[in-house]
């Protein structure tokens, strides 16, 4: 006898998930839905895979997007990476050559949070006119730390940052003996769904024990949650960069920014960051009862931003 039907935003099925070899050896997975719409490149960041975005697809494509949303290399039901990278400049190329080589769109429109935010500016630096627009939220952001200070604005993490950073060091400073610790499908799950439960990354509540699990099943691979240790090595110098980011620099890029304020692992001038980085910027917003993962906590709210920031692309 067969289980209860899952509801579809927990169902892995719900969507038709490619693969594509786009560069180094690397496959890509992906959802495509919506073609003949205008190209929206939907990016998760750590410890996500494409499915935060289960909520987003449905009603971005009658919304009129043509909406991809990739496992980044190393995530999800994409391949490890051969040459062993995973910075933003590799996943930035990686996405370059999907949407463009693979699918062939001359441009896209794009969003994510995390580290898919910190891919997508590098993107939009990277191939310039290639991101026609950005709507990124609590995310790692371009590093100008004299146009920082400049505008006010510490330098430094807060005290409340670096009290919730204990994950970033050992996964960008010991991650072979976090990945040992982590030794069987149930730990690696249970260290995964912490985020999304009791370190307060997401307002109370916004997860239930069964979305936690659907989110954070995908790091039952042991070699899955190693590779994606990898962007935290890179970040910290302890993993070789596959070329440099361009994320010294302020994106030109027309944005919009929105802050989910539960967050408690993001700056709290994130906000006042964002006036520095993006010049041709709409917001930043506060949006309230979201945090780190504001597609799935605010879907609607972003999903309308999406809509409306974009509304003349769309045709």
């Amino acid at each position: 006898m067969s289980g209860p039907t899952p509801l579809p935003e927990l169902d892995p099925a719900h969507f038709e998930v490619r693969h594509a070899v786009v560069r180094d050896d690397v496959e890509l997975a992906f959802v495509q839905e919506g073609r003949g719409g205008f190209p929206l490149l939907l990016v998760h960041g750590w410890p996500e895979t494409m499915r935060i975005w289960w909520r987003n697809i449905d009603p971005l494509v009658r919304a009129g997007f043509e909406v991809i949303v990739p496992d980044l290399r190393g995530f999800g039901a994409s391949s490890v990476a051969t040459d062993g990278c995973y910075d933003l400049a590799a996943h930035a190329r990686d996405l370059h050559a999907l949407v463009h080589d693979v699918l062939g769109h001359e441009r896209c429109a794009a969003c994510g949070g995390d580290l898919g935010g910190g891919v997508i500016i590098d993107l939009g630096l990277r191939y310039s006119g290639f991101v026609a627009r950005q709507v990124l939220f609590n995310c790692v952001l371009p590093i100008l730390p004299e146009a920082y200070e400049a505008a006010g604005i510490d330098p430094t993490p807060s005290r409340e940052v670096r009290q919730a950073a204990d994950y970033f060091l050992r996964q960008g400073r010991d991650a072979d003996a976090l990945a040992a610790e982590l030794d069987s499908a149930e730990r690696r799950r249970r260290y995964v769904g912490e985020f999304y439960g009791h370190r307060f990354w997401a307002a109370p509540g916004a997860f239930t024990a069964e979305a936690t699990a659907f989110m954070s099943a995908p790091f039952e691979d042991a070699d899955r949650l190693r590779a994606s240790f990898g962007n935290y090595e890179s970040a910290l110098g302890t993993r070789p960069l596959s070329e440099a980011p361009r994320f010294f620099e302020p994106s030109p890029v027309p944005t919009v920014a929105l802050y989910g304020e539960e967050d408690h692992v993001m700056f709290r001038d994130f906000p006042e960051r964002c006036e520095v980085a993006f010049p041709d910027l709409v917001g930043p917003f506060f949006v309230p009862g979201a945090g780190h993962f504001l597609q799935w906590e605010r879907a609607a709210l972003l999903n309308g931003t999406l809509r409306g920031f974009c509304r003349d692309l769309l045709g």
